[in-house]
Formats: structure tokens, C-alpha cells, sequence
């Protein structure tokens, strides 16, 4: 083999090994599904609440901190302490956690969503609008 295939087959067994290192650093945990209600759009002092993100991390506070459940919530594993509830909305920050008009559904209105968790980010999609 010369030096050129030999160099092209390494870099190929690299990134193979990269990309599978990478696919599971951020592997699937689960999933929940919640409705984002009224409730949802206001901190737990009544202040209204303007992002998405802030919309489901305070679905999650009302879910686990303060027992003011939807009849659509579902639990989770993931985010039973403000920190991890702040982790959340920090990845729901993040491009990509959710498409603009995921957004706008759940600032505008009271959605059902499912949250996919992932190691190392969520996905929040809209199952009903």
C-alpha cells in the first residue's frame, strides 16, 4: 500500500472512531411529554415569563417542586432540582433545541411537547399545537 492510501485509510478509521466517540457522548436518555399551560407562562412569583425555554424549565419546577400538574405532564428522571431545571434552560438556549415556530407555539399558547433528552442536550418538538 503506498503512503497516500495508507494516510487516506487512517484518516478514515479516525473519523470513524471520532464520530462514534461523538454519537455517543450525546446518546438519547428519553423522552416526556407536557403541556405547557397558563401556569407555565408565570414564574413561581407570578411574574410573567417571556422565553420558551423559561416556559419549560418552569413546566418541570411545577412538576417536581411544587406538584401543580397538568393532566398531559408526564415525569422525568432528568430535572428534579434547580440546577439541573437551570441546565435545561440553558441547552433550550442553545440553536436547535427547538425550531422558531416551537417557540412561538409555546409563548403564544398552551402546547403539548415532548422533550428528548440527550446526554449532553434536549430537543423539544410540538405534538399539539
Amino acid at each position: 500500500m503506498n503512503k497516500a492510501r495508507a494516510f487516506a485509510v487512517a484518516g478514515l478509521l479516525l473519523a470513524s472512531a471520532l464520530g462514534t466517540s461523538a454519537a455517543k457522548a450525546d446518546d438519547m436518555l428519553g423522552s416526556y411529554v407536557a403541556r405547557i399551560s397558563e401556569r407555565d407562562h408565570q414564574a413561581s412569583d407570578g411574574f410573567p415569563l417571556d422565553s420558551a425555554a423559561q416556559m419549560v424549565r418552569q413546566d418541570r419546577a411545577n412538576w417536581h417542586k411544587f406538584h401543580r400538574r397538568d393532566s398531559d405532564d408526564e415525569g422525568d428522571d432528568w430535572f428534579r432540582s434547580n440546577d439541573d431545571r437551570a441546565d435545561l434552560q440553558r441547552m433550550l438556549e442553545r440553536g436547535g433545541a427547538m425550531s422558531s415556530s416551537t417557540r412561538r407555539a409555546i409563548v403564544n399558547g398552551e402546547p403539548l411537547i415532548q422533550v428528548d433528552v440527550y446526554a449532553r442536550s434536549v430537543r423539544v418538538s410540538i405534538l399539539e399545537d
